[in-house]
């Protein structure tokens, strides 16, 4: 699909429902990966070998994810070149993405020594564990540049709703990934280094299908128009939304990360229970990023277009699917809550504690819904400034939250913090909506 032909396709509940669909899809091949390495390894039969490829995987997903800022401005910048039926300036963007990852990951690779030191200061395992651990990142590490471009490329097919590249991209990483681990681990007895291989050659593999599912960039010379590409005016731009993104990303991870870290506070079953509730969370999450990346796509297109009324019409498309889901989320945690908590834990106590909660978790999904949404809208938009600053009011009236909720409430005053963030962040950016109707006319 050609850049200027998607603008001219109508709004409709099909398309938003063809974006959204293979992002869910794509989503949830996510802990598919991450089971079959755990199983495959601990099929060696020690404990050390599993907890270095848990611990290592998500000391590089840590990392790597605060590149995530790629995917989301990518998508917002592409979104509105489309809309403006600039096509020079969409392929231009995809090499500046490019060069952006390939520096990152050079950097990282340059770093690796001091961040894994890093690391596990801040999470400490034992001796044997963080050798094995070190050994696997060893590897991973230098297939950074893929896993970061891959943020990039994802975002520039997003912003053309070729959301089934995005699922094709991922089903084919995590196919190889997970052929490659079993080959190199039960078959040729490489252990956790082959884990790792399995992964590093994966993400390059990736990373190729990811440049051929967006060759159409490549077919027009302004890819490597170096002076537009290095065009300091746009250069500048990018790297203000792509900053104004990250911060807003780490205050949210924080906002997660102390909720967690708070919970530890209350001894161990609460903890347990407040995990176990959690993954509800990304699981409500996942359902929701197709309909987000949606209005991300239709959103940029229609404010690169200065179309008000198309602007207007994705949100409102994309809002009513995406608040349908949450409904139908907190619906199904509310009929099914009790199953899954025993699916998840066997321990009597921890299967209580968890019921007691469960009624904040059936409300989280209708609480963060107009955030979720909203954040997809502000995305497409590159409203990236409102989004920083709503996120820093929000993460106040969390830490107000917690002061005043927690030492009375204990841990219903937590997750009663947790929905006063979710609220804050929607009623903040609902309020600077207006701002961003009147900027795409």
């Amino acid at each position: 699909m050609l850049a200027s032909q998607v603008p001219a396709q109508p709004l409709s509940h099909r398309r938003v429902l063809k974006i959204a669909l293979p992002v869910v899809l794509s989503n949830a091949t996510v802990p598919i990966l991450g089971a079959v390495d755990t199983g495959v390894v601990g099929q060696l039969g020690e404990a050390a070998p599993i907890g270095a490829v848990g611990i290592g995987a998500i000391i590089l997903s840590t990392i790597y994810w605060i590149f995530g800022f790629l995917r989301m401005g990518t998508v917002g910048l592409t979104g509105q070149a489309i809309g403006a039926r600039n096509a020079a300036e969409v392929s231009a963007l995809l090499s500046r993405v490019l060069m952006i990852a390939g520096a990152a990951g050079l950097m990282l690779i340059a770093l690796q020594g001091p961040i894994f030191r890093a690391a596990f200061l801040i999470a400490p395992a034992s001796a044997e564990v963080e050798a094995l651990a070190r050994d696997y990142m060893a590897i991973r590490i230098f297939s950074a540049p893929a896993a970061i471009a891959i943020y990039g490329l994802t975002g520039w097919m997003i912003a053309h709703e070729r959301t089934t590249g995005m699922l094709v991209l991922q089903l084919g990483m995590n196919l190889l990934n997970i052929l490659l681990s079993i080959f190199f681990v039960l078959g040729l007895g490489w252990g956790v280094q082959g884990v790792a291989l399995g992964t590093f050659v994966s993400e390059w593999a990736g990373f190729a299908l990811g440049l051929w599912l967006c060759r159409g960039a490549f077919r027009r010379p302004a890819w490597r128009d170096w002076p537009r590409v290095f065009d300091r005016a746009r250069l500048i731009h990018m790297a203000m939304v792509n900053t104004d993104i990250l911060i807003r990303s780490v205050i949210l991870m924080a906002g997660f990360t102390s909720f967690l870290f708070i919970g530890a506070d209350f001894g161990d079953v609460p903890l347990a229970a407040n995990q176990i509730l959690m993954q509800f969370m990304y699981i409500t999450a996942y359902a929701m990023d197709g309909f987000a990346f949606a209005a991300e796509a239709l959103v940029g297109q229609a404010m690169g277009a200065r179309a008000m009324g198309r602007l207007r019409r994705s949100a409102l498309l994309t809002g009513v699917w995406g608040l349908m889901i949450c409904i139908a989320m907190a619906v199904g945690f509310a009929l099914l809550g009790g199953w899954m908590i025993d699916v998840m834990t066997t321990a009597p106590e921890v299967r209580a504690e968890a019921r007691t909660y469960l009624p904040w978790m059936v409300a989280a999904p209708l609480v963060g819904c107009a955030a979720w949404m909203l954040d997809g809208i502000f995305i497409g938009a590159t409203r990236s400034r409102d989004m920083r600053n709503m996120m820093i009011l929000s993460g106040l009236v969390y830490l107000v939250a917690l002061w005043a909720l927690v030492p009375a409430f204990g841990n219903h005053g937590l997750w009663a913090a947790l929905l006063v963030f979710f609220t804050a962040r929607g009623v903040s950016l609902a309020a600077r909506y207006p701002a961003l109707e009147r900027a795409a006319g």
